[in-house]
C-alpha cells in the first residue's frame, strides 16, 4: 500500500513539474522515469525527447523530438521551433499509452495477418476474345505480377515479338523440351504445340512473386489439375457474332483454319464451369475488363485460406 502511494505522489509530482515547467518554457526529461513501476522501452529510453513550451494559456506540456532526429513520437513532425505540426491522424494520449505499455509490456509491431502466399492466375478463352489485350494492359498496371511467356512451335506472326509474346522454339526444339520434362503444361492446339516453360514458373513462386499464366482451355484444365489452389479466369466476348468478328479482323488465318478455330471457340465456350470465373471483354471496354481481373487477384489474396493455410 506504501508502495502504491508514493507511485500516486510522484505521478503528482511529475505533473506538476511538468506543467511549471510548461508555463516557464523550460525543457526537461520526459515523464518515462517518473512513473512508478514503469519501465520504458528502448525506443522510450533512448529518443532525444525535449518538452516546448505550451502554446497559449493551456498547461499541457507538448513535447517534440530534438532537431536533427530522424523521426518525431507518436506521428509529430520534429521542428525547430516550440509549436509542432498537427498531426495528420487523431494521436492517442502519451500518458496513456505509457500505461497500456506498463501494463501489457513492449507492443508487437508484427502483422497481424500474415502475408498471403504467391498465386497463380490462370487466363484462359477461346481465340479472339482478346486475351493478350487484357494481358498487354494488365503489364502495364501491375509490376508486382510476373507473366510468363508461354513457348510454342508456330512461328512468328507480324509484329510479334520473341521472349515478349512467346517463345518461338520450332517443333523440334519443343519436342526435346517435352522429352526432357521443361513443361509444366504443353498441348497440340491448331496444329501447333503450345506449352508452360516450369523454371519461369518455379523462380517466380520461389521469390514470393503471384504468377500469370496465358494458356488455352486445355492447359488450364492441367494446370487446375497440377496447381489446384490456381486462380481461373475464363476471359470470353459479347456474343459469337462479336467473336468471330474479331477473328476476321484479325487476318491471321485462311478461310479453312479460320472456320477451325471458330467451332473450337464454340467447344471451348462450354468449358466456362471449369472455371473459377469469367469475365466479358467487351467491345471498348478493355479497361473494365482488364479492371475486374485485377479486382479478382486482389480478392482471391485477400481469402484468409491463402494467409494461414
Amino acid at each position: 500500500m506504501a508502495h502504491r502511494s508514493l507511485g500516486r505522489c510522484a505521478m503528482r509530482g511529475a505533473q506538476q513539474v511538468l506543467r511549471s515547467g510548461a508555463r516557464r518554457g523550460h525543457c526537461c526529461s520526459p515523464p518515462h522515469h517518473l512513473l512508478d513501476g514503469y519501465e520504458p522501452s528502448t525506443s522510450a529510453r533512448t529518443l532525444p525527447w525535449v518538452q516546448c513550451a505550451a502554446v497559449g494559456t493551456s498547461s499541457q506540456a507538448a513535447w517534440r523530438l530534438s532537431p536533427g532526429t530522424a523521426s518525431a513520437p507518436l506521428g509529430y513532425t520534429s521542428i525547430a521551433g516550440a509549436d509542432l505540426k498537427p498531426p495528420t491522424q487523431p494521436l492517442p494520449d502519451p500518458e496513456i499509452m505509457m500505461h497500456v505499455e506498463a501494463a501489457l509490456g513492449s507492443l508487437d509491431t508484427k502483422p497481424l495477418a500474415p502475408a498471403p502466399r504467391p498465386v497463380v492466375i490462370v487466363i484462359s478463352g477461346p481465340s479472339g476474345v482478346g486475351k493478350d489485350a487484357v494481358l498487354t494492359r494488365l503489364k502495364e498496371q501491375r509490376e508486382d505480377l510476373y507473366f510468363v511467356v508461354t513457348a510454342t512451335s508456330r512461328p512468328k506472326r507480324p509484329g510479334e515479338v520473341e521472349g515478349r509474346d512467346y517463345f518461338f522454339v520450332g517443333r523440334e526444339r519443343f519436342e526435346q523440351w517435352i522429352a526432357e520434362d521443361m513443361l509444366l503444361e504443353h498441348a497440340l492446339v491448331y496444329g501447333e504445340y503450345k506449352g508452360i516453360p516450369r523454371q519461369q514458373v518455379d523462380a517466380a513462386l520461389a521469390a514470393g512473386t503471384d504468377v500469370v499464366l496465358r494458356i488455352d482451355v486445355q492447359g488450364a484444365a492441367t494446370v487446375k489439375r497440377l496447381i489446384p489452389d490456381c486462380v481461373s479466369i475464363f476471359v470470353t466476348a459479347d456474343s459469337e457474332d462479336v467473336l468471330v468478328r474479331r477473328l476476321v479482323a484479325r487476318k491471321t488465318e485462311p478461310l479453312d483454319k479460320l472456320l477451325v478455330r471458330v467451332k473450337t471457340a464454340r467447344q471451348e465456350n462450354e468449358h466456362i464451369a471449369n472455371f473459377d470465373y469469367v469475365v466479358v471483354n467487351r467491345d471498348g471496354e478493355l479497361d473494365d475488363c482488364v479492371r475486374q481481373v485485377s479486382g479478382i487477384i486482389e480478392a482471391e489474396k485477400a481469402k484468409v485460406s491463402r494467409r494461414l493455410g
